[in-house]
C-alpha cells in the first residue's frame, strides 16, 4: 500500500483519487522484500565469558582464619587453623534482561602462615581441635596469617540447566596477628 502525498504527486505511475487526504493509503500492496525477520540472534542469552566477567566482580565474601589455640601458641605444640566462615554463596544478576543465578563455591583455600615456609594449600577449610586436618609448627616470635579463597561458580540462565563459569577468582580474608612463645622449664624447690 501507498500513502496518499500532500502535494498529490503521483508515486511510480499511481495517483490518489483527488481530495484523498495525506497519509491515507491507496493503492495494491507492494512487495519489496521485506521479511519477517527473528530478533533472537540480537540478544542471545549470555555466554559463559560474559558471566564470568561478572563473576569477577562479586562482593564474595573474605573468608576469616580462626586459629587455636586462641591467643599465644607455645613452640613444640603446632596451630591449627581454619574458617567457619561460609563456603557457599548464591547471587542473582541481571544480564542484559537475563536472570542469572551464579552460584559461588571455595574450591581451595591457601593459607599463608606468615613465617618463611609461606603457604599450605588445602581443598577443605579445617576444623578446630579435635578435628583438626591444617595445622603448622613454628618458631618463637610474631606472625600474621591470612587466608585467600579460590572460587569457582556454576550459572542457571532464567532457570536453564546449570553450566560451569569458565574460570575462577580469590579473595584475600583479614589478616590475624599472633605471638608464638618458647617454654623454658623451671627447676623448683618442693619444699618452698
Amino acid at each position: 500500500m501507498r500513502l496518499a502525498q500532500g502535494d498529490g504527486i503521483a508515486v511510480e505511475g499511481q495517483a490518489p483519487t483527488p481530495g484523498t487526504p495525506s497519509g491515507t493509503p491507496f493503492g495494491g500492496w507492494i512487495n519489496d522484500g521485506g521479511a519477517c525477520i527473528d530478533i533472537t540472534d540480537l540478544n542471545p542469552p549470555p555466554s559463559g565469558a560474559e558471566v564470568f566477567s561478572y563473576f569477577q566482580r562479586l562482593p564474595l565474601p573474605q573468608l576469616t582464619t580462626q586459629h587455636q589455640p586462641p591467643g599465644d601458641g607455645l613452640t613444640g605444640l603446632p596451630v591449627i587453623f581454619y574458617t567457619d566462615s561460609p563456603t557457599t554463596q548464591t547471587f542473582t544478576v541481571d544480564i542484559r534482561g537475563f536472570s542469572v543465578v551464579i552460584e559461588a563455591t571455595a574450591e581451595s583455600f591457601t593459607w599463608h602462615t606468615g613465617d618463611a615456609t609461606g603457604q599450605i594449600i588445602t581443598t577443605d577449610p579445617g576444623a578446630p581441635y579435635p578435628d583438626q586436618t591444617i595445622e603448622h609448627s613454628y618458631r618463637s616470635g610474631t606472625y600474621a596469617a591470612y587466608l585467600t579463597v579460590t572460587w569457582g561458580a556454576t550459572f542457571t540462565v532464567d532457570s536453564s540447566a546449570e553450566a560451569d563459569v569458565p574460570g575462577t577468582t580469590t579473595t584475600d580474608g583479614p589478616p590475624v596477628t599472633f605471638d608464638v612463645l618458647q617454654a623454658r622449664p623451671v627447676l623448683t624447690n618442693p619444699y618452698d
